[in-house]
């Protein structure tokens, strides 16, 4: 069950990553926001600036993290909107070198998940040299088709393989690998794992019951106070008189990954968490409370008729006119931020391991909420499960002698 953690090493996994595109910490939050949109977990890794030009990625250069969340809660505390996009990344970002570790490409895939488990959230690999992964199967993963040349075993193509190999020892290639991609090698692997992939998160002990939350009526900034390491998320929740808490959304890196900065950041700093989270369901029809309503045009009553609502028509700027209060023009880049976001991604209590697996590669989430399967009511919570909780439970029985 455990030999693929023995027989596979952090190399199989570089298979169509791209090279490591490096964010500084000198540049703007706005490079920072697009960096992060094509990232995983919500965050991109920040460095120091190179002593030259052609000078390599390094763990000695790595200064930490910046996620979405860091660059909303930073802007919702300047409280100067999109001209607080152009701060350096060097105000926001927290030193942290211990969330990158630079490995060799040869490093034991088991070795390489127990520094997950640490607390390393990105491992820097070389991909230059003769390394070659496992097999071709992996790179579609990345490009949607396969990559030139992998399997080619002719002599002549050994030895255009060696000459590649001699030249590219002069220029160094990287690659970053995060916990998605362990993830999406393990979904690869099921088979090998079971039964575990097929066991519900609550006999596995996956489910981790210790996690933040924020009362739906408390401040939107006070969650960002509350935001632990791993997951980087706050639970925004209703408790009940019995003491159950009903889930009603999230404050995280992942909710917040290609948001409206500016948009978060007034969000954060004038509502609610409950308002927050909510924000506008997939028809943009879900008002945001605290802030009042445009007049209504008589040509827009005429259009609807007599007799009926005119808050009965969906939201658009089309129905409500030209929205010239800046107020206004901030409620509906709300409500466009949030459109499809509000529901927090759960699973139950029951739910198989593999279930809970795929739901965060498809969603590209870095954790799930999980609800009471014998409750009465719906959203009761009872845990959260992410990365480590998943790396636990499927290396908790590997060991040599198992393998």
């Amino acid at each position: 069950m455990a030999a693929v953690f023995f027989h596979h090493v952090v190399g199989d996994l570089t298979v169509g990553k791209l090279e490591v595109a490096e964010l500084h910490d000198n540049d703007t939050l706005d490079a920072a926001a697009r960096a992060i949109a094509a990232s995983p977990e919500g965050a991109v890794p920040v460095w120091r600036p190179r002593a030259t030009p052609d000078e390599p990625p390094s763990g000695a250069r790595f200064l930490g993290m910046i996620s979405a969340l860091d660059i909303a809660a930073f802007v919702a505390v300047a409280g100067i909107g999109d001209r607080a996009m152009g701060a350096v990344v060097g105000e926001v970002v927290q030193p942290n070198p211990g969330l990158l570790r630079e490995v060799d490409p040869g490093t034991r895939l088991i070795d390489a998940l127990d520094l997950m488990k640490q607390g390393v959230k990105r491992f820097l690999v070389r991909k230059n040299g003769t390394w070659r992964g496992i097999s071709k199967r992996f790179s579609v993963l990345y490009y949607g088709k396969w990559l030139k040349n992998m399997d080619s075993t002719s002599p002549s193509s050994a030895s255009s393989s060696r000459q590649l190999s001699s030249s590219a020892s002069s220029t160094y290639k990287f690659c970053c690998l995060s916990r998605e991609d362990i993830l999406r090698f393990l979904i690869g692997c099921l088979g090998a794992l079971a039964p575990i992939p097929l066991s519900p998160i609550s006999s596995l002990g996956v489910i981790n019951p210790h996690y933040c939350h924020v009362d739906a009526s408390a401040p939107a900034m006070e969650a960002i106070q509350k935001v632990p390491p791993d997951p980087c998320a706050v639970v925004v929740v209703e408790t009940a008189p019995d003491g159950t808490r009903k889930i009603i959304g999230d404050i995280s890196a992942y909710k917040l990954w290609k948001c409206d900065y500016a948009a978060a950041a007034w969000a954060l700093a004038n509502l609610s968490a409950g308002q927050f989270v909510i924000g506008a369901d997939d028809n943009e029809s879900t008002p945001i409370s605290a802030i009042p309503e445009p007049p209504i045009s008589s040509s827009l009553v005429e259009e609807i008729g007599p007799g009926r609502s005119p808050r009965a028509k969906k939201f658009s700027s089309r129905s409500i006119g030209f929205l010239n209060n800046q107020l206004h023009q901030m409620a509906f880049r709300m409500r466009s931020m949030y459109r499809g976001r509000s529901t927090p991604l759960t699973c139950k209590s029951t739910s198989s391991l593999a279930a809970v697996m795929a739901q965060m590669l498809s969603h590209r989430a870095t954790h799930v909420w999980v609800t009471d399967e014998e409750s009465e009511e719906d959203g009761v919570l009872v845990g959260v499960v992410g990365y480590i909780d998943i790396f636990n439970a499927v290396t908790r029985t590997a060991s040599p002698a198992t393998s």
